[in-house]
């Protein structure tokens, strides 16, 4: 457990000192925090978004504003503890106006977030958004099964990849709730799926 702690660290020092790409600059003149991700540290379910929101950089913390009630609400619905997983980002520092990750940034702070999978050795990882679905299905080799999240959500695809044998689950991000409340009643019905994961 102590090397895990001292490898995230390390990840997340990293991350606090990075210049890579213009978005740091943005961080810095707002004052934001990089939202480096949080939880359990030797979880079994993993989830991944997009990039933090405005809430999420003033804090430093993921999936803390609207959306991160959505997905709390999600995780109550199955029975599963926030504290019991663990949650990042894409992206560590918020694009302006909570526009779309672009290329060059993905490519920039994806290792960070690859190097948190490699540590903490999920079982799952869930993708939260259409970004984080074709980064993470493309890196694990599942790119010849990647269609619209409309088409996939809620679907297991298994993977051998970074040396693990992971599930990945695609969902729609928890925000989609905030705009359209049908979609929370999808999003419910997804979530159920972990329930036969964790037993």
């Amino acid at each position: 457990m102590k090397r895990i702690e001292e490898e995230l660290k390390k990840v997340k020092n990293e991350v606090l000192d990075c210049k890579k790409c213009s978005l740091y600059k943005e961080r810095v003149k707002n004052r934001f925090y990089p939202v480096v991700g949080e939880g359990n540290h030797q979880a079994k379910i993993m989830f991944v978004g997009e990039a933090p929101g405005l809430q999420e950089a003033k804090t430093g913390r993921p999936f803390c504003g609207a959306a991160g009630k959505v997905l709390d609400e999600l995780l109550d619905s199955v029975g599963i503890k926030r504290k019991e997983v663990y949650i990042a980002n894409l992206l560590k520092c918020r694009p302006p106006e909570n526009r779309d990750p672009q290329p060059e940034e993905t490519k920039n702070c994806s290792p960070y977030l690859e190097r948190q999978i490699e540590i903490i050795k999920p079982r799952v990882i869930c993708l939260l958004g259409r970004h984080s679905m074709n980064f993470l299905m493309e890196k694990f080799g599942l790119e010849n099964q990647i269609e619209g999240i409309s088409k996939i959500h809620g679907r297991l695809f298994e993977s051998k990849n970074l040396s693990l044998n992971i599930t990945v689950i695609p969902f729609y991000h928890p925000a989609v709730a905030i705009y359209n409340p049908n979609m929370k009643k999808v999003l419910e019905e997804d979530f159920k799926i972990l329930k036969t994961i964790i037993k």
